[in-house]
């Protein structure tokens, strides 16, 4: 499936800050329909790195369904300022996550990351906290 334009919602859940993390992401094409999801525990981290964990995750395969544009939403403030070049990235664990994000973003035609407030973002937060259980 060869798809242009990909709107993600993505979020990282992290229990203890660092403790168990995992990740939820929806991709859906340009009219809402949904594409794919992804809900993946990714053993222990922060909440932060999570975040940037389920960015990158969901990029990878909007990547791989040939997405030439990406719309992402995602509801940590600190990540999205970050990608956006509003903010350093000072953490030593974020950066190379950073990088990553910066290098798959290289490969599309189009990128946007906007914040959204966290109750837009309820089907990624579950996906997250499903694969936390």
């Amino acid at each position: 499936m060869k798809i242009k334009r990909v709107v993600i919602h993505a979020d990282g859940a992290s229990l203890g800050n660092p403790g168990p993390a995992a990740i939820g992401a929806t991709i859906k094409d340009e009219q809402g329909r949904l594409i794919t999801t992804i809900s993946q525990g990714i053993g222990r981290t922060t909440n932060n790195q999570a975040e940037y964990r389920a960015v990158i995750a969901a990029l990878e395969k909007a990547i791989e369904l040939g997405a030439k544009q990406v719309d992402i939403k995602l509801d940590s403030q600190l990540v999205v300022r970050q990608i956006n070049g509003q903010y350093r990235v000072k953490n030593a664990a974020l950066k190379p996550l950073y990088q990553r994000v910066k290098h798959l973003q290289s490969l599309l035609g189009g990128f946007t990351i906007t914040h959204i407030p966290r109750q837009q973002n309820t089907e990624a937060d579950n996906l997250a906290h499903m694969a936390l259980k």
